[in-house]
């Protein structure tokens, strides 16, 4: 019966009349450069680089016309009136508004948790797959090409996964605790869920053209020279740009015009303030990492010169340009997560949050000091070396305002009546596994002992317990926690309770692992690995840890 519903009501969605209209854009782009290639007396082809960007760009605006997200403001620019339809569409059940457009900022909210609860097992399967094959020196399963393109999709999926589930908090949580209606913009806020949607479909389409071997920072000039996939890849990265920027700015200006009547900035939830910031971080960065990755698309379609040596580009550029973004974007993912952390922890220990304006005002002090440590990520790069001293030096300030933090959370547990229900539980694995990531971090922030850990798997290990810490915890805590009033139902406590004891362990396991692998010389981005490392017993425990991970999030889905 379920099915047959499925079925039903499947086909009138907006994700499916979006994906035919992907599909037509995509044909329509192509065509119309081969058809010009064709005239010119040049070869043709839809996996050629200018069809299949050109092809790839219309595709995004064919997904956004077909699912009927421009439909309003096509209408107003007819001079049509547009009035804010809310609820399901006509003749069509309530739920049924889950998978149509909608401006309600719960309805998008909700479409963002679980878009981003698929992603992320998307990426998860990658990361298994990949796993798998490093559980044994040598070859098994997967050719290098293969395994390289695993690895950076995983990559960018997990970010992918990571800003939606940041969009489901924000969305659903912001407007209500502030007092508003809703988004100060519906329709732009819907925007930026939807064309969120076509970019995830470049990122997998990119696996099959070709796939890419870049990572997901895809460094020039190795992205110059590539497979084709790549150009998906940073076509599928730079539209999920603009989810980022509009979403930014929709929020920025709902907390400052739209809080009730009496509520000033120092009586909102402590949330609100990690998700302002996080915002702060969308609307003033995003741009930069764009203009890598659309410098990039033009000089491999265009044939342009910005970061190809061997014409005259600058490399390093690209790199700068890339982590000005991409640091404070790591500060993006775990804002949010911090002020769940904050949020909750009063709830479980009966205890009024301790140093809340501290706690407040260091959310933003983590958002600008993050916008001054980039090149710590390019000690080995080749960059001016009379940067790295003061790069160094401003990568310590971090741990000032996110120090503030952990001794409020522990004030605020010290002799407070906790109690260890599920949401708790997450929370107090969020403290623990994110003081293991700020403590790892400085060691590769420090030029000496950076030069010999880069590019290892203490990166992965520290990276891994940053973002589990600052996000994926606090993720599942806020899930369970509102889950009863977002659905009206309650989760089984037992279940929850066995997903948190298994993802844990499976953590510490997989963190330190990895860790411990990097100090011993395993680097991360390869295939293969030398026998003689003496480290093929801890892949294999590395790689029954990732599985039980995804074993303990099936069971929360469940």
């Amino acid at each position: 019966m379920v099915l047959g519903r499925i079925l039903r009501y499947g086909g009138q969605s907006a994700f499916v009349w979006g994906l035919l209209g992907q599909a037509v854009g995509w044909l329509l782009g192509s065509g119309f450069i081969n058809a010009i290639r064709a005239g010119m007396g040049l070869e043709t082809g839809l996996l050629l680089e200018g069809p299949l960007v050109f092809g790839a760009i219309l595709s995004v605006f064919g997904f956004l016309f077909g699912a009927g997200v421009m439909t309003d403001w096509t209408l107003w620019m007819g001079g049509h009136k547009t009035p804010l339809h809310h609820g399901a569409p006509e003749g069509q059940p309530e739920w049924f508004r889950y998978l149509s457009i909608d401006v309600n900022h719960k309805v998008i909210g909700i479409q963002y948790g679980f878009t981003s609860l698929l992603v992320l097992l998307v990426g998860g399967i990658f990361a298994i797959m990949f796993r798998l094959e490093l559980a044994a020196p040598g070859m098994q399963y997967l050719s290098p090409d293969e395994f390289n393109t695993l690895f950076s999709a995983h990559g960018i999926i997990m970010i992918v996964s990571i800003l939606l589930g940041v969009g489901a908090m924000v969305n659903y949580l912001a407007p209500l605790m502030v007092g508003a209606s809703d988004m100060a913009f519906p329709r732009l806020n819907s925007f930026s869920y939807w064309i969120g949607i076509p970019s995830f479909v470049l990122l997998l389409a990119g696996m099959l053209v070709g796939g890419w071997d870049t990572g997901w920072v895809a460094y020039a000039p190795l992205s110059l020279s590539t497979a084709v996939g790549v150009q998906l890849f940073l076509l599928g990265f730079y539209m999920n740009g603009f989810s980022s920027i509009t979403g930014g700015i929709n929020l920025i200006v709902t907390v400052f015009r739209m809080r009730a009547k009496g509520m000033t900035l120092f009586r909102m939830p402590i949330f609100v303030w990690g998700a302002l910031a996080t915002a702060l971080i969308m609307f003033t960065a995003t741009q930069t990492v764009g203009v890598a990755l659309s410098l990039t698309i033009a000089e491999r379609s265009l044939g342009l010169t910005f970061f190809n040596p061997a014409n005259g580009g600058d490399p390093i550029l690209y790199q700068h340009l890339f982590w000005f973004y991409s640091h404070p974007a790591v500060y993006l993912f775990i804002l949010p997560g911090l002020g769940v952390i904050s949020e909750l922890l009063p709830v479980f220990t009966r205890k009024p949050l301790f140093g809340y304006k501290w706690i407040a005002l260091s959310s933003l002090g983590i958002a600008l000091v993050g916008f001054l440590v980039w090149a710590h990520h390019m000690f080995t790069s080749g960059m001016n070396d009379s940067l790295r001293v003061p790069f160094m030096l401003a990568t310590m300030l971090v741990a000032v305002p996110t120090g503030v933090k952990f001794f409020s959370w522990v004030a605020t547990m010290w002799e407070g009546k906790m109690t260890f229900e599920t949401p708790m539980l997450f929370v107090l694995g969020a403290i623990s596994v994110f003081l293991i990531g700020g403590v790892t971090g400085p060691i590769l922030g420090t030029v000496p002992t950076d030069l010999h850990l880069h590019d290892s798997y203490w990166v992965v290990g520290h990276f891994h317990a940053t973002m589990f810490g600052g996000f994926v915890f606090p993720f599942f805590a806020a899930l369970y926690y509102w889950y009863p009033k977002v659905t009206g139902h309650m989760y089984k406590e037992s279940l929850g309770k066995l997903h948190f004891w298994l993802m844990v362990p499976g953590f510490w396991v997989m963190s330190f692992g990895q860790m411990s692998m990097g100090i011993l010389g395993m680097r991360r981005r390869i295939a293969d690995y030398d026998p003689a490392l003496g480290i093929q017993g801890t892949h294999i425990l590395v790689t029954i840890a990732a599985l039980v991970i995804g074993w303990s999030v099936l069971i929360m889905i469940y």
